[in-house]
């Protein structure tokens, strides 16, 4: 029996890549064909009547598709810390407040409770549950150190449509509060759970191996995450230079390796499909691995700014050839909303800006709306799949309308579509996420 066809009807804002330059795509009005959660075709200026499809959806005057959201970094296990601990620096920050959070996490009720609430988000509008409101389709987790309580995590993004990766948390450097696994139960920890998500049988939840970060791994435990990854072909995240304390310690605790980013490369860790949260303070010398193994960088602006770690510059990333994503960096950023990230990343460049001068230029918001969408399946290496609305990828897609109901928006003057994607980066929020679809599947 033939899958059912859908054909979906409106303007397309979008960014894509024109060699190495990013442009925003405009198709004032289009014709999405849709089959099986994969986009067969884009029509400009369609005519219904000559498309044979079984479903037919017209957006309404004022609403325009975009790509999802793709949050490239986000801890689900911190979500009851949002808003907490942020006079402190990001050491401290640690054991003060996420560490005894995340100890938690060995009960699964607690950790059922706490994953719903990550996946599902309550509206506080409507009073109602629903699904990926925020218009993050694709989210990159932090989950536990405990197996199960991942595990829980992997469950709720397949239950509810959310296209995701999930690691299973690695730490084998002892601690006074038992917050550990020994090497060797790590590994097989690790390699359980990749088999449990695979037994999911969910074409988007995939495990990702993720050591915290060299502070709380020995070298052996990350040169079998390597190994793990090479095997499995899988992505990798931790993080990276995010603090000027955090990089003297791991100096201290990897002897024989000059940088942060050399312990990586010295387990084998730094692939094509490594993300690595921050890298705020990022020698020269570090660029040139990142570039060399084509890993990426994942700005967090929000959390840098409120754990006090400082400002990433992103252009100077950029102009090292590093591919750049953007995170929420829950709890040490305030919002699980990609349109307050964006925002923040606009803030920190213009603020990197006023520093460095005139011969600085700062990114503007097609830049972030790029890092947010297309930026961010690149550097989770899923661009073939999602990132932007083109034939032969996945219907990942977000329904916006600056006039919807509450919208904070006012809607006293008409707007070019450019004018209302930048009207929605700067000022909307996800009350003008009106619809939301996962590989076609309809969430929101």
């Amino acid at each position: 029996m033939t899958s059912p066809k859908y054909l979906f009807i409106g303007p397309i804002v979008q960014t894509i890549k024109s060699g190495a330059s990013i442009e925003l795509q405009i198709i004032e009005k289009a014709g999405i064909v849709v089959q099986d959660g994969q986009i067969l075709e884009i029509i400009n200026r369609p005519n219904k009547s000559e498309i044979k499809a079984d479903n037919i959806t017209i957006l309404e005057k004022g609403q325009f598709f975009t790509p999802g959201f793709i949050d490239c970094h986000v801890h689900a296990v911190q979500l009851p810390n949002i808003g907490l601990g942020y006079d402190k620096s990001l050491l401290d920050w640690l054991e003060a407040y996420t560490f005894p959070l995340e100890l938690q996490f060995s009960d699964n009720s607690f950790a059922e409770k706490v994953f719903e609430a990550v996946v599902i988000y309550l509206s506080r509008i409507f009073k109602q549950k629903r699904t990926l409101s925020l218009g993050t389709t694709t989210a990159c987790y932090f989950a536990s150190l405990y197996n199960e309580a991942s595990l829980i995590l992997a469950e709720k993004a397949v239950k509810y449509h959310q296209r995701a990766f999930v690691g299973k948390l690695n730490m084998d450097r002892v601690r006074d509060d038992d917050y550990y696994e020994r090497t060797d139960i790590s590994v097989d920890n690790t390699r359980k759970f990749i088999d449990d998500v695979y037994k999911l049988k969910s074409s988007l939840v995939n495990p990702v191996i993720t050591p915290r970060f060299a502070l709380s791994c020995s070298m052996k435990l990350l040169k079998h995450l390597g190994e793990i990854a090479k095997e499995n072909n899988l992505l990798v995240q931790t993080h990276v230079c995010e603090n000027t304390g955090e990089i003297e310690e791991c100096k201290s605790l990897f002897p024989d390796c000059p940088t942060y980013m050399s312990v990586y490369e010295q387990a084998n860790l730094l692939t094509n499909k490594t993300v690595l949260a921050h890298g705020v303070f990022l020698e020269d010398s570090e660029l040139k691995i990142l570039a060399k193994h084509n890993s990426s960088i994942i700005h967090c602006p929000s959390s840098n700014t409120f754990l006090r770690s400082g400002l990433c510059d992103i252009q100077r990333l950029r102009r090292n050839n590093i591919t750049v994503g953007l995170g929420t960096d829950v709890a040490g950023g305030n919002f699980m909303c990609m349109l307050d990230v964006m925002r923040s990343a606009l803030e920190v460049s213009n603020h990197i800006g006023f520093i460095q001068g005139d011969s600085y230029k700062p990114i503007d918001f097609v830049d972030a709306f790029y890092l947010a969408t297309l930026g961010g399946a690149e550097a989770l290496s899923i661009d073939s799949q999602v990132g932007n609305l083109i034939a032969g990828k996945k219907f990942d897609a977000l329904v916006i309308d600056l006039q919807a109901k509450d919208s904070p928006l006012d809607n006293l003057k008409n707007l070019t579509l450019k004018e209302q994607l930048q009207r929605l980066i700067y000022s909307g929020d996800d009350r003008n996420i009106v619809n939301v679809y996962v590989e076609g599947h309809k969430v929101k």
